[in-house]
């Protein structure tokens, strides 16, 4: 058992509710106990919504009133990006709240029925477990212009692997059906060269486009008008 473990455990004591949420998309389940692992109430099942995250709060007080618990600790698995919302909404109550290993999770579903079958109510009661035996880490949610800064860091990472996918279909179109075209154009990116892929995709389309006349034979174009 590493330190850091060990400084987990030791911060759970006889007075600490711990809580273990299994978080989907729309429906939540929790589950709570004391650091001996026994367990508290019956579990919770609320909604992804202010209303349920209300019902848990209140959930939550409860129990610790009738079993004089004074802190509170909670657990969840992190599912993509829906545990957020309750993340930030429990940071606001003054609730800390610690993420498990999904990895961690699938491989103790055995340890109480001996079997690996999945469910949110047994997910919950496992990540609780895990809290207890000090096998989670704290995460990072910054607040503020920090918060809208990975965000920004975000968005613009997946703008610039769009952008790497379509220049790479590109360069695959041309690679299949105009070869030659780089041999012209070293940056087919620069205007004069968009300009001839919009009018000319394919090679067929560029010869065909050369045999036209720029005007008809004796007129000139003047102001957008044939003379």
């Amino acid at each position: 058992m590493n330190y850091k473990q060990k400084q987990r455990i030791e911060q759970l004591t006889e007075s600490t509710l711990i809580i273990g949420a299994d978080i989907a998309k729309s429906k939540h389940v929790a589950r709570a106990q004391d650091f001996r692992g026994i367990e508290l109430g019956k579990r919770l099942i609320f909604d992804n919504t202010r209303a349920g995250l209300t019902k848990l709060m209140h959930w939550i007080r409860t129990l610790m009133v009738e079993h004089c618990k004074d802190h509170v600790l909670v657990g969840i698995e992190p599912t993509g990006y829906y545990w957020l919302p309750m993340a930030e909404f429990l940071r606001r109550e003054g609730i800390p709240v610690v993420v498990v290993n999904p990895l961690h999770v699938k491989r103790s579903k055995e340890l109480d029925d001996n079997s690996p079958t999945k469910n949110d109510t047994k997910d919950a009661r496992v990540i609780a477990q895990l809290v207890k035996d000090g096998r989670y880490s704290e995460p990072n949610l910054p607040t503020g212009v920090y918060s809208e800064l990975r965000v920004g860091m975000a968005q613009r990472d997946r703008l610039n692997q769009d952008l790497n996918r379509v220049k790479g279909r590109i360069h695959n179109w041309l690679d299949r059906y105009f070869p030659e075209y780089t041999g012209v154009f070293k940056d087919w990116e620069g205007k004069a060269s968009l300009m001839i892929l919009n009018t000319c995709p394919l090679p067929g389309k560029s010869s065909k486009q050369a045999q036209k006349p720029l005007w008809p034979c004796g007129k000139l174009r003047l102001n957008g008008q044939w003379v």
